[in-house]
């Protein structure tokens, strides 16, 4: 008998190996086959316009859940952790994922597992809404161009999910048809043939989606992100010219630009005393605002809707700073906001971070050296480096926490410097605006829309074609572009490495940029781990030389028993 593909998945969704293969089941097609006459599946599900366009908003749900939302949060793995960029500060000698790489990063660690599985489901739902849009009668359709752009979002985030699956794997299995039963003789194809597929998905998608400010929705996709990421895959293959020719298309003809004045909606309501435009970049409420010419892509949080999500940047990426214990002089280092008649021990300006990426010492302070005190994305409201005792009954309240003020020996320097206090880039807290839990400062949680794809990303990958092309000239006047607006000096020609592009792109947009997919398709992650990750009880990491690639999940190699799927070199 065979299962519909959303019956199947309703009950059955935990179980993901290779494409949903436990979804499916199959007997001789002389049996009976059931029907879907009292029950959904696609056949019927997808059959109009109305259905096919749920279809297509359970893409953007499923991209959301698996890779931006809390509680799904182990995709930090690809904002930073493990990088260059940052470390496990709660456990730095622990045994989360990659603290080391040896003893995490393995064939049968659930991580891997898990990300591959997610990046498959998402290709088989594509699959499906792509195969069912193409089947339906043609008279649920306006014209041809409305059927395309429906197929268009299909196709872009079919091209989403194996743009994550080339860069972590390497060759690996093209699935262009729905998965309707079993299957377990499944071939990795080159990467070669994967970066085609992501192309000719990308090229449709940039053709027939609306431009920027024709969208349905508030993070609907538009041409500008299809554009966006074909420039990148252009650039994994070192199509430089091709790179730029896509990444101009965002650029400069559909009405994009860096914000470069302040803006949104809550001017003169800085929570730290002093803002920018930066700052407002990232603030509650303003990523979706029409006057925001720089958001290409933004995820839908939507916590005031049914369905609504919560984020887990306060939770990631900021210290432990509840955690200190006592002044210097025995008191409760921080009091924190009084709710109920009880003293929380949380501040509603920083959330209840736990310290899960500690930036490297590289992130936090190097890259910054030169403009230290004129780079505004270095300004304490955007990095916040000082943090203060909060307790009228200790005479050290309201000063600058600072460990030498303890008694030599009283302290543990590791979870102080990696745990407790360090760097906290406010744009992924909401200070003063948590939804949740008030009496923990909204336990990490935070509920602001998040950039996907943002100009000075785009801008930063033009410049990398630029490099390539050995145009170095025109590599600085787009990255001059980002450090003007941020008051930074600008960067000469000669300047213009590989590695100062990726340490702008540290400057610019960590926590935003998938970090070790960026890493990873230049070939740069075992190079610079080794040469930035500072985790002071696992210096590097202990990476190896073929960690610039993942393992295939064992599990998917047990079951594909028609086919052997060789193993990634190493594991």
């Amino acid at each position: 008998m065979k299962y519909s593909f959303l019956r199947s998945f309703s009950k059955r969704s935990s179980l993901l190996p290779m494409i949903l293969l436990f979804i499916f089941s199959s007997c001789s097609k002389d049996f009976i086959e059931e029907k879907p006459l009292d029950f959904l599946a696609p056949q019927n599900a997808y059959s109009t316009k109305a259905g096919i366009a749920q279809g297509v908003t359970g893409l953007y749900a499923r991209a959301r859940a698996d890779w931006y939302l809390f509680p799904h949060d182990d995709a930090v793995a690809l904002y930073g952790l493990g990088t260059d960029e940052a470390y496990d500060g709660e456990e730095p000698g622990g045994l989360r994922f990659l603290t080391n790489y040896t003893t995490s990063l393995t064939p049968d660690h659930s991580l891997p597992i898990t990300f591959w599985r997610n990046c498959y489901a998402l290709i088989q739902s594509c699959n499906v809404l792509i195969d069912r849009i193409d089947a339906a009668n043609k008279d649920i359709w306006e014209n041809d161009a409305e059927k395309n752009a429906y197929l268009a979002e299909a196709r872009f985030f079919r091209a989403y999910a194996y743009r994550i699956l080339v860069i972590l794997w390497g060759d690996a299995p093209i699935v262009q048809e729905v998965i309707a039963s079993a299957k377990t003789d499944f071939t990795r194809a080159p990467k070669a043939d994967i970066y085609k597929q992501i192309e000719d998905d990308l090229n449709f998608a940039a053709t027939n989606l609306p431009k920027r400010g024709n969208e349905k929705a508030p993070g609907r996709i538009t041409q500008g992100a299809a554009w966006h990421f074909l420039s990148e895959a252009y650039l994994a293959q070192s199509k430089f010219q091709l790179a730029v020719d896509a990444a101009s298309n965002v650029i400069n003809d559909y009405g994009y630009a860096l914000m470069t004045n302040r803006f949104g909606t809550k001017l003169g309501h800085d929570v730290f005393g002093s803002g920018d435009v930066y700052f407002d970049l990232f603030t509650l409420g303003n990523q979706n605002l029409a006057e925001n010419t720089e958001a290409i892509w933004v995820i839908q949080v939507e916590p005031y809707i049914t369905g609504g999500g919560q984020v887990s940047g306060e939770y990631q990426f900021g210290p432990a700073y509840f955690r200190i214990g006592n002044t210097p002089d025995g008191k409760k280092a921080i009091l924190g906001e009084l709710v109920n008649g009880v003293y929380t021990g949380y501040s509603d300006t920083l959330g209840r971070p736990v310290a899960r990426a500690r930036p490297t010492n590289y992130l936090a302070y190097d890259i910054w050296r030169k403009d230290w005190n004129n780079d505004i994305r270095n300004a304490e409201h955007n990095i916040k480096r000082n943090f203060y005792f909060d307790n009228p009954a200790s005479i050290y309240d309201k000063q600058k926490i600072d460990f030498s003020l303890y008694p030599p020996g009283t302290r543990d320097n590791i979870k102080d410097t990696c745990q407790y206090i360090f760097p906290y880039w406010i744009k992924v807290a909401s200070p003063c605006e948590h939804f949740t839990e008030p009496q923990r400062s909204g336990g990490g949680r935070t509920h602001k829309d998040l950039y996907a794809v943002r100009l000075a990303e785009t801008l930063l990958l033009r410049a990398e074609a630029y490099l390539g092309l050995g145009k170095n000239d025109l590599a600085a006047n787009d990255i001059n572009a980002i450090r003007n607006r941020a008051g930074a000096t600008p960067v000469d020609p000669e300047e213009v490495t590989i590695d100062y592009i990726l340490d702008e792109r540290a400057r610019e947009l960590y926590t935003e940029e998938f970090r070790m997919l960026t890493l990873m398709r230049l070939g740069k992650l075992v190079e610079r781990v080794r040469k930035y990750n500072n985790n002071p009880l696992m210096p590097a990491l202990n990476i190896q030389d073929y960690n610039n690639l993942w393992p295939i999940p064992q599990s998917e190699i047990d079951l594909n028993i028609e086919n052997k799927m060789q193993q990634n070199p190493g594991y």
